[in-house]
């Protein structure tokens, strides 16, 4: 069935394809049923190219496989890019009316690297307006919903991948993160995603290269695939000053993994945050699972003091100096929350911002003297499961009430301050059957190790392996 290769893995469908025992083709055709079966409900997909022009570009890489043209690790597979990435041939809305007619000259140095690598680029992934929030809607393409219940947010602002691969619409995707952006929406649709340590993946184009949160990774269903697409967009690149030598191949081929002995601290609520109880009840299971692999798990709060101070200061002060020039003419085109932010940002003095940057390093290298001790953090993805998607963020989290948009996302956003990759693994469900990730936080430059973690807690567990009953195509009996 269809069905069956749109979850066949993405490294094993790429093996496939590679050596001819399916064609592009007929990989594409199976991703295309199930996403005009599905993309009408989840709206995922947006910007898409019509069939025949998808099915065109799969034989086009049918050709090239058969001419002896040597395949990239993606060749063939269907791909959608994050709307936040400009991708030539593709409208660059960022999830603003401001920017609905914006066509790109160039791509972004990750859409290079997912075409170099043989992706068959079809359309974007929805997002929320300008990535702000960790809800996929905007007005220019509407709202992505959560296959696992379609009343429910996919997350954001990589939303629109999270919902596509957990639904089985594409085989992988990429994603970006700030404040929780693929860790949030991993955690609501039951999948895999990285946040890879800031500068292995380049940021180009970036405004502030030298200051800036962002990390761009993969999002997948299992850990195998997220680091077989990280092998293909990690490593240098001039253009992102950040960026740093690394054997970014060494991901697509990670060894079993051995954690016995590894030192953990086991921090759910990171020292005293709001976690929904159905939240905290899925997580106080899993300790276990560590100490079964032989782990050393300790009760232990990171050094995370001034982490909202720092994040909501730099974060505010940079959406002033890239967004602000447009709030006088378009204030009417954007939404409450991004005007609130940029306004804050405008307010921000220079003393205020120096001392963020300067409390920032002190807590950075608090964090490496805690590091010295455990090896990694053990704590939420997403302080609350799926929300109602006509909320546009949860008010309150466990009786606590958030004081303003991302409030609720704090135990992403104090973890992006310390640089280091952090993963969103399936951990498992609520008595509703929706979704709960487990955050893994190592060291800055380990992604490596916390990859495998990761693939050892995913090994144990297995929730990973569950699809949401509306992707999979049941055969219809006599």
């Amino acid at each position: 069935m269809s069905s069956d290769l749109c979850f066949t893995p993405a490294r094993e469908l790429a093996r496939l394809i590679r050596t001819r025992r399916v064609s592009s083709r007929e990989v594409m055709l199976a991703f295309l049923a199930q996403i005009n079966r599905l993309n009408p409900l989840l709206n995922a997909i947006v910007a898409r190219l019509p069939d025949d022009e998808c099915l065109a570009l799969a034989d086009a890489a049918d050709r090239r496989l058969a001419a002896g043209e040597a395949p990239g690790p993606l060749h063939g597979l269907p791909l959608a890019f994050k709307d936040a990435e400009p991708a030539v041939g593709f409208p660059w809305t960022n999830g603003s009316l401001i920017f609905r007619d914006r066509r790109p000259s160039e791509d972004s140095v990750l859409v290079e690297r997912l075409r170099r690598a043989g992706a068959v680029p079809i359309g974007k992934t929805n997002i929320s307006e300008f990535t702000m929030g960790s809800h996929s809607y905007n007005r220019v393409y509407g709202t992505t919903l959560n296959p696992w219940d379609p009343t429910k947010s996919a997350g954001g602002s990589s939303g629109g991948a999270a919902a596509a691969v957990a639904s089985g619409m594409l085989p992988l995707a990429d994603g970006s993160d700030l404040g929780g952006s693929l860790r949030n929406p991993a955690s609501f649709n039951n999948l895999v995603a990285l946040r890879p340590t800031v500068g292995l993946v380049p940021n180009t184009p970036v405004v502030f290269p030298l200051i800036e949160f962002l990390a761009k990774g993969p999002i997948a269903r299992s850990v195998d695939d997220a680091a077989y697409l990280l092998a293909a967009i990690a490593g240098q690149d001039d253009r992102d000053p950040r960026t740093f030598p690394c054997e970014a191949a060494a991901f697509g081929c990670l060894p079993e993994p051995n954690v016995r002995g590894l030192r953990i601290a086991w921090c759910p609520d990171l020292g005293g945050l709001p976690l929904d109880p159905r939240v905290r009840e899925v997580l106080d299971g899993q300790r276990g699972t560590f100490e079964s692999l032989g782990c050393v798990v300790e009760d232990a709060v990171p050094a995370l003091q001034d982490a909202d101070e720092v994040f909501l200061t730099l974060r505010a002060w940079m959406s002033a100096q890239t967004l602000g020039p447009l709030l006088d003419q378009h204030r009417a085109l954007m939404k409450p929350e991004a005007i609130w932010q940029i306004e804050w940002g405008q307010r921000v003095s220079a003393s205020e911002l120096g001392l963020a940057l300067r409390r920032h390093a002190e807590l950075l290298e608090r964090m490496r003297r805690f590091h010295e001790r455990y090896a990694y953090i053990v704590c939420a993805a997403s302080q609350v499961p799926p929300f109602d998607a006509g909320q546009t963020w949860p008010r309150e989290v466990a009786g606590v009430e958030m004081e303003h948009y991302i409030a609720w996302m704090r135990s992403t956003y104090w973890v992006t301050t310390t640089l280091g990759p952090a993963a969103s693994v399936p951990a498992g469900f609520t008595p509703e059957g929706l979704p709960v990730g487990i955050q893994l936080v190592g060291r800055p430059r380990d992604d490596g190790g916390v990859l495998a973690l990761a693939r050892a807690f995913e090994a144990a567990t297995g929730f990973g392996a569950r699809r949401p009953a509306c992707a999979v195509v049941r055969p219809v009996m006599e």
